[in-house]
């Protein structure tokens, strides 16, 4: 009888310990939350562990606990990108062939379709909370916006471009001139009021709202470093004098370091634009007007940083930050056009560049320097405007400090996102039968196997054209339609066309981006076509 009460006693004593206790963590099987950050028009090399001499140590620390890639592919301009991005299909699948203009028919219609799903719908559906801040650029009106596209919250902008310091117009075209939280306008009041600063403040107020207990899924879609040249006076300050150099010696410079850190081939050449001027022609008030540009674009880009800093910290201090995958991706390759001269851009343009009433860009020029060492910009096939830095980290996933060649594409991250969440993609939705998924899963490269793409990966905007599959690279310009075809692996620099040389590897990739067109309803662009686009279409 004796021995019975013991042994209650220490049942009842190991009831009360187990009640009183916080119940042990599980982070080895819960779900993973998962961040998707995007900057905007940032080159290949305007990271420091991409080469960069601006000061990106939050970003650099990522790579160094996670994995870089030297090859991912995007659509090299805004809006289709981030239709892919979003919804795993190529854009014309998608509704956003051409950009954000309705040009009359379904595939370009400027506006994200109901057969593709969203990330944020299949997040959501999974039991995710599902938070967008920054760029939509998919469709100007409430239904079909963020809200109405499967995200709990938005906070952003719905257009492509926005000023940093106010909420005045800064395009002619522009139907919005205010930042929409949810479905309302907001206007900032504060005087220290910053876009990108308020898009990781707002992020982070969102997941607060969350807490711990449920998963999220966050799509921070920065505009930085996009036109216009806006930066917070403290971060111009940091890189006064860093580009006295010129581009022509900065240029050589981020080459020598990449080359270094094996970020590209030492036996492949740079490219250069030779339409621009060399550094030492200019004048000294020349040289004066591009620096400036410049300090500022590297500002807006240590900000930008400064933002992934505090989402970091605030992830480390709530417990979070080792049960979040983060992936950082740029949308396309540094633009170069000259916006402020645009005639569908411009709508104001004074005070110093840098300041709240500039709206000016830093073109070609400084462009060459973004995109080291590769050729051409934002909206081209070549390497310059299709190729992003890629960053993740997911400790006990994907191995730290990890470079590999890579070779995804935009339309291969919801598979693998969905993947490492644990996430089923839907054939239905809503009672609507959904598009399926064409891209591949990598998500076995980020955890460390070999991973190699099987399928080629395809881009077409305004008759513009490329197809990759391997190592081989055929593309072309409208209206010349000419094909131009380049081995990547021996010449990522894209110096020396072997199209003549090789008849046969043109003639089966044509075959096969004649068959991806078809199946994705890209129509062959005509000169009637091309004048209903109000946004410019060569960047060459």
């Amino acid at each position: 009888m004796k021995k019975l009460f013991l042994l209650a006693i220490v049942a009842a004593s190991v009831l009360l310990w187990g009640f009183g206790r916080k119940p042990a963590s599980n982070k080895a099987t819960a779900k993973p939350n998962v961040i998707l950050i995007l900057a905007d028009d940032m080159g290949f090399s305007d990271i420091g562990c991409y080469g960069s001499e601006i000061q990106t140590p939050h970003l650099d620390k990522l790579a160094s606990e996670g994995m870089r890639l030297k090859q991912c592919y995007t659509n090299a301009i805004c809006a289709p990108s981030r239709a892919t991005l979003l919804t795993g299909q190529y854009p014309h699948k998608a509704g956003v062939g051409f950009f954000n203009q309705d040009l009359g028919m379904p595939a370009y219609q400027g506006f994200l379709n109901r057969q593709s799903l969203t990330l944020g719908e299949v997040f959501q559906q999974a039991g995710y909370r599902t938070i967008l801040s920054g760029k939509w650029h998919h469709g100007l009106d409430a239904d079909r916006g963020p809200r109405a596209r499967g995200f709990d919250r938005f906070f952003g902008f719905i257009g492509g471009a926005f000023s940093y310091f106010d909420t005045k117009p800064i395009t002619k075209n522009n139907r919005f001139d205010y930042l929409v939280d949810d479905n309302k306008p907001y206007h900032p009041t504060s005087p220290d009021f910053y876009l990108t600063d308020e898009l990781t403040r707002r992020s982070i107020a969102f997941l607060k709202e969350n807490g711990p207990q449920k998963p999220f899924f966050l799509h921070l879609a920065y505009s930085s470093p996009h036109w216009p040249l806006q930066a917070k006076p403290q971060d111009i300050a940091k890189y006064k004098g860093r580009y006295d150099l010129g581009w022509d010696s900065l240029r050589t410079l981020r080459h020598q370091r990449m080359i270094k850190m094996g970020m590209v081939d030492k036996n492949q050449q740079q490219a250069r634009d030779n339409s621009l001027p060399l550094w030492s022609s200019l004048t000294y008030d020349e040289r004066h007007y591009w620096v400036k540009k410049m300090e500022v674009y590297a500002a807006m880009v240590d900000n930008l940083d400064q933002n992934i800093g505090q989402l970091i910290d605030y992830l480390k201090s709530s417990g979070q930050l080792d049960n979040t995958l983060i992936v950082f991706v740029s949308d396309n390759g540094a633009e170069g056009w000259d916006f402020s001269k645009l005639p569908m851009a411009a709508v104001r343009n004074t005070g110093p560049v840098g300041t709240a009433g500039s709206n000016e860009s830093y073109t070609k020029n400084w462009s060459q320097l973004s995109n080291v060492p590769f050729k051409s910009y934002k909206a081209t096939p070549y390497e310059g405007g299709l190729s992003s830095p890629f960053i993740a980290r997911l400790p006990k996933i994907i191995p730290a400090n990890t470079l590999k060649e890579g070779g995804v594409h935009f339309v291969d991250f919801m598979p693998t996102l969905l993947d490492l969440a644990g996430i089923a993609y839907p054939k239905t939705y809503q009672n609507q039968l959904i598009n399926p998924l064409p891209g591949e899963n990598f998500a076995p490269l980020l955890r460390g196997q070999n991973w190699t793409r099987t399928t080629p990966v395809f881009y077409e905007w305004a008759g513009h054209r490329m197809v990759r599959q391997g190592k081989w690279k055929l593309l072309s310009f409208y209206p010349e339609n000419q094909w131009e075809l380049y081995n990547i692996e021996t010449d990522r620099t894209e110096t020396i066309n072997v199209a003549k040389d090789n008849p046969n590897i043109v003639k089966e990739l044509n075959a096969a981006y004649i068959n991806w067109a078809k199946q994705n309803d890209v129509v062959e662009w005509t000169e009637e076509l091309a004048k209903k686009p109000t946004f410019p279409t060569n960047n060459r």
